[in-house]
């Protein structure tokens, strides 16, 4: 299990944009699985919707692909000279509202893993209940070469 100084450690995201609060598991190069608790306190709330405050289902699938970006650089050497970037997003689909109060439990597998590409399929759950599903694209670079 990784506590959040852990995963901020990893990831190169800080508030508000950091999305898992923590890691119950890595299993080396092909699965995590992530939390968020979901808070009346998030600031898209105040926007989405007033009166009916529903996460966002952009903001899931950051949290999903947060996720992977911790699966992939959990046991990465130089970590903190890479970055992981979205190169797509393919069969993604919401099945449920995320709302406050919500506990959302991300799963993340490696499909294919190639020199600095990857293929993750993504699951976001509440209480058992699949509230969203995607397969997330993306690339590693060079966090220098990235400005």
């Amino acid at each position: 299990m990784m506590e959040i100084g852990e995963i901020l450690d990893i990831l190169p995201h800080r508030y508000p944009f950091l999305l898992v609060d923590r890691i119950l598991e890595v299993e080396k190069g092909k699965r995590a699985v992530g939390l968020k608790n979901v808070t009346v306190n998030e600031p898209f709330f105040q926007g989405h919707f007033p009166g009916r405050p529903i996460m966002p289902g952009v903001l899931i699938l950051e949290a999903m692909a947060q996720v992977g970006g911790i699966l992939l650089l959990h046991d990465f050497e130089d970590r903190h000279k890479k970055l992981i970037y979205f190169t797509g997003i393919d069969h993604a689909k919401f099945r449920r509202p995320v709302v406050p109060g919500d506990q959302l439990r991300m799963e993340v597998e490696i499909l294919k893993l190639r020199s600095w590409t990857c293929k993750l399929r993504a699951t976001a759950t509440v209480e058992g209940q699949l509230a969203a599903e995607a397969e997330i694209l993306s690339a590693m670079v060079d966090r220098e070469a990235a400005r």
